[in-house]
Parts: C-alpha cells; sequence; structure tokens
C-alpha cells in the first residue's frame, strides 16, 4: 500500500466530487470511507487505474448517501446528471481545493487545519499534536470548516495570495508532535508550483527550501538556539540551497516581482556567503527595499534596519529602528544588537532582557536571556579596562562550492 499516493490523489478525487456536485464535507466523507476500503482491498487486489477506483467508488459512496437522505433529493437528481465517474477532466480539481479550503470566510486557524486534513492527508489527531491541542478541538476546528464552505461553488478564479498565506503558516509552525509542519508545507506548496506556472508560488517554494536547508544548524548540541551569524555553515542542506536557488531564478526571469520573491533573494544571499563578513549585505537592502515597497511590512522594515546596520554600520542601522514602532514583535531584540555592535553594552543588555521578556518561545527567550546575562558579566571588564568578548563571527568552510560566484540573485 503506498501511502504516500494515497495522499497525493486524495485531494484530486475530493476536487473531482466537489466539481460534480458535492458539497465539501460529503465529498470529504466519500473519500474518506473509500480509502478504508482501499486500505482493506488493494492489498490483495489492486487496481491498474488507482485514481479512476478512487473516484469511482467515493462518487458511489456520496449517491448512495444523498439517495439515502431525502432532504438532499433536488441534490441527487441534479448531479445524476453528471458525467460518469471516471479519473477526471481538464478542470484542475486539486488547485480548486486548494483555493477551497483557504476560503475567505474561514478564519486563518481553521484554513490552515482544513488545508492540512484535505490536501495534506494527516489525519485530525497528527494535526491536534502538532498544534498542541486536544484531538477533539481539533476535530470541532475542522468540522466547522467544512460545514462553512460546503455551498461554496466556484464561479471566479481563487485568490492565490491567500493560499500562500496559508501555506507560509503552515511553513511557519515548524515542527511539534510526530509531524513536521514546514517539511509538509514544503511537499504542499511543491503540489501546487506543479499545477499553476505563478511566479509567487515559485517564490514561496524557494523561500521555504532556503530556510529549511539552515535547519540542522539552528539548534547547538545543547539544543539552545543558535543565530545565522554563529550558525556551523558546514551543516547547511547544499542540496535545498541549489534547488532554492534555481526556483528563485526561475521565478525572477519572469520579471513578475512579488513579496515572497523578495523575501527568497535575501535567503538566497545569506546562503550564498561563507560568513557573515562576506554576505553582501549592500544588495539585501536594496531586496528589502523591494520587499518595503512591495508590502510597507513594518517587519520587513525592522528586518531592514538589520541589514543598514551591516551594510552602512551600526549608527545608520539605529537611525532606521528609531523611525519604528517600539512595539513591533523583536524591535528590542534588533535594537539591542545594533547598541551592542556600537559599543553600547549597558542599553544593549537592558534591551536583551526586556527582549527576552516579550520573546514568543521559550528557545529565543533563553538566548536573549543569556545574551543579556553576557554583556553584565563584561561590563565589570570593560571598566576596568579588559577586552570584552564581540559576537562570534567564525568563517566556515564546506558552503555551496557547486554554486560560489552564480547565486546572485539580481533582478532581471
Amino acid at each position: 500500500m503506498d501511502e504516500a499516493l494515497l495522499r497525493t490523489l486524495t485531494p484530486t478525487v475530493i476536487g473531482i466530487l466537489v466539481r460534480r456536485g458535492a458539497d465539501f464535507a460529503a465529498a470529504k466523507d466519500a473519500v474518506q470511507d473509500t480509502l478504508v476500503e482501499a486500505v482493506r482491498l488493494w492489498p490483495d487486489d489492486p487496481p491498474r487505474d488507482l485514481k479512476g477506483w478512487l473516484v469511482t467508488v467515493a462518487w458511489r459512496k456520496f449517491l448512495d448517501t444523498a439517495r439515502a437522505d431525502t432532504s438532499r433529493q433536488h441534490r441527487e437528481e441534479r448531479v445524476e446528471g453528471e458525467p460518469v465517474p471516471g479519473p477526471g477532466g481538464v478542470v484542475d480539481d486539486t488547485l480548486q481545493l486548494y483555493f477551497l479550503c483557504a476560503h475567505p470566510s474561514l478564519t486563518t486557524a481553521s484554513a490552515v487545519a482544513l488545508t492540512l486534513r484535505a490536501i495534506g492527508g494527516l489525519t485530525t489527531r497528527q494535526i491536534a499534536q502538532a498544534y498542541l491541542v486536544p484531538e477533539a478541538t481539533m476535530a470541532q476546528r475542522i468540522s466547522r470548516a467544512k460545514r462553512t464552505v460546503s455551498g461554496v461553488r466556484f464561479n471566479q478564479p481563487g485568490d492565490v495570495g491567500t493560499v500562500l498565506r496559508v501555506l507560509y503558516l503552515v511553513f511557519n509552525e515548524g515542527y511539534s508532535g510526530d509531524v513536521d509542519l514546514a517539511a509538509e508545507a514544503i511537499r504542499l506548496t511543491r503540489q501546487l508550483a506543479a499545477k499553476t506556472n505563478h511566479e509567487e508560488v515559485a517564490g514561496l517554494l524557494a523561500l521555504m527550501l532556503l530556510h529549511y536547508a539552515r535547519r540542522p544548524a539552528r539548534p547547538g548540541p545543547d539544543g539552545r538556539l543558535v543565530p545565522l551569524a554563529e550558525q556551523d555553515r558546514s551543516l547547511w542542506n547544499t542540496r535545498l540551497i541549489a534547488e532554492g536557488v534555481d526556483v528563485l531564478r526561475t521565478a525572477l526571469t519572469r520579471d513578475h516581482l512579488g513579496e515572497y520573491q523578495a523575501q527568497a533573494a535575501v535567503a538566497a544571499l545569506h546562503a550564498d556567503a561563507r560568513s557573515t563578513e562576506e554576505t553582501d549585505w549592500v544588495q539585501i537592502v536594496e531586496w528589502y527595499d523591494e520587499l518595503v515597497r512591495l508590502t510597507d511590512s513594518p517587519v520587513a522594515r525592522l528586518n531592514r534596519a538589520v541589514a543598514v546596520g551591516e551594510a552602512d554600520g551600526p549608527r545608520a542601522g539605529l537611525a532606521a529602528v528609531a523611525e519604528l514602532d517600539p512595539a513591533l514583535p523583536r524591535y528590542a531584540a534588533v535594537a539591542a544588537y545594533l547598541h551592542e555592535r556600537d559599543g553600547d553594552p549597558v542599553t544593549a543588555a537592558r534591551l536583551y532582557a526586556e527582549a527576552a521578556r516579550s520573546a514568543p518561545n521559550l528557545p529565543e527567550c533563553d538566548h536573549l536571556t543569556r545574551q543579556a546575562a553576557r554583556l553584565n558579566l563584561e561590563l565589570p571588564n570593560r571598566a576596568a579596562g579588559g577586552a570584552a568578548p564581540g559576537i562570534c563571527r567564525t568563517d566556515r568552510d564546506g558552503l555551496l562550492a557547486q554554486l560560489a560566484g552564480r547565486t546572485r540573485v539580481t533582478r532581471p
């Protein structure tokens, strides 16, 4: 039994049933019943046309349920006039299902859960474990989402941007429990990229690949958070980096720049540098300028301030930070870093401690607390004229030898 193939076919089959007249909830239930039957029958007698078998059996199960429900008699008469069940026509049912799961009428949390359940093929228990909520709570969330979109019919193109935001949120959940949501988001985005020739879908896929490639170096041997500047870059996954850069280049040649392409360009420039000192900070600032132009995002402006501090010096970075709202997430952490680089450890230590109190997770809180403690321990040495160690900027070998000199991602 090829479970990976079943997970790939499931959204296609649901989409076909929806297009033929089944509402989303009924289609999902019929397909689930069909998968149970497939698990029972296929090991002994696998069909030659797997997709056709799933569609045929699921459609029959839907009709059986519709016939048993007199309140759906009108719908039954309508759907029975549809073509005979088969592998499917030219309509891209999987792509339509993406739009359905990311429908604007759903809350963000519901859209993410429904996407993982209907398209990702994850069980309700797996999704609940990933989000650290009781299974019953997640089941209710998914059921409400299915009811919300059950009556939706597509008479106009769906919003790719909404789908991408949902996938981006899935990716940012990372890993929790026995489901790696970042890897699942990459799988789903690959699937979407194969269904639509959209440069921002490619941009998001490239961004995910480039960030995921750095994942092995993010935790230290003791499990602590390792910031980008101190990561062992030889641990980065060069295969994923090369793929991400190639996907991004192809998207950029179409000259329809979007926010995910701009973010991916920044990630590619980080991936191309053998150390922090060798990073092309000037070009990173230029890409952040593009991102701010596209989104006017305060978070993008904050990240740009860090890049300005690296390209033009910490005073320039602090000037850029001063223009932003101090209530921004990670504002204090960025200001602390720039004050430390500017030779003001007292202010930096205070800001690191402030940032730790509002950190979004325990690893980040631990890292910022340690930064504050380190500077506070160094202050007596500084007062006595001793030299205090700076932030580690260790050069690392082994990063992207095959990409050396060709990862520059300037706009065409």
